[in-house]
């Protein structure tokens, strides 16, 4: 089969090889998946990088996401899956726009708002009870301006390519909680979880309570591009390779 291979660490369109790898074969307690589509995900830009938490060994294929069949069975496998929030803070107006179009209260667009000062306007000074964060470093010390009393910080990544330190007088002082999110973790610590969480938001998709936003499909040749355009932040929503 096919596959794209990181063999070096650097940008993606520099080192992404197409290459023909043999067919995968499941060992115990494994499946083999056909892939219908994959996601391409920020993680697989730091991967590619160097720069995330997940070191895989070289070479390798990347992905994090997709969704498939089990050749054996044929049941739906699904991999990660993503919210929503009411507060949306953007990066550029394209973005912004899309938040807007998905029913967003209040959009700020961070490269030309401040959003510590819109968010507390529109809460009339009470704050955010709920900042998700995947960007870090400023973005992050900025969030711990417009917190709320007993609100949360969920620090999901650091897209901004800076890890910001927690001042933990700081937190103590205003009462809020900085609560880390490592999605992967869960397959090695609790995977029953992950199970509960995929039928629920499968369930959410299901009744129209949620429809997550797919800009762009692109097939197999495209992934470099593609890699390349999302650690550029040159695209919205997600973009789906179908191979």
């Amino acid at each position: 089969m096919r596959a794209w291979q990181v063999r070096e660490i650097g940008e993606p369109r520099d080192v992404l090889t197409l290459a023909e790898v043999p067919d995968p074969v499941p060992g115990p307690g494994q499946v083999l998946v056909k892939v219908l589509a994959a996601a391409a995900n920020f993680p697989d830009v730091l991967m590619c990088r160097g720069g995330y938490q997940v070191r895989p060994t070289l070479p390798y294929i990347p992905g994090i996401e997709l969704c498939g069949e089990v050749v054996a069975a044929g049941p739906e496998v699904t991999g990660v899956a993503a919210g929503a929030r009411v507060i949306g803070v953007a990066g550029g107006e394209r973005k912004a726009e899309a938040v807007r179009a998905l029913g967003a209260d209040v959009v700020i667009d961070r490269n030309t708002q401040d959003f510590v000062q819109v968010v507390k306007e529109v809460t009339d000074g009470r704050g955010a009870d709920v900042i998700y964060d995947p960007v870090g470093g400023d973005t992050y010390a900025r969030s711990t301006k417009c917190v709320a009393f007993e609100g949360r910080i969920l620090v999901i990544g650091f897209a901004g390519g800076q890890i910001q330190s927690a001042a933990l007088n700081h937190a103590l002082v205003k009462n809020y909680s900085i609560v880390g999110l490592h999605w992967g973790l869960y397959q090695t610590k609790m995977p029953e979880l992950i199970r509960e969480c995929h039928a629920q938001l499968t369930k959410l998709v299901a009744e129209g309570a949620i429809r997550p936003l797919v800009s762009e499909r692109a097939s197999l040749e495209e992934v470099p591009g593609v890699l390349q355009r999302l650690a550029d932040g040159d695209t919205v929503g997600r973009v789906v390779v179908t191979p």
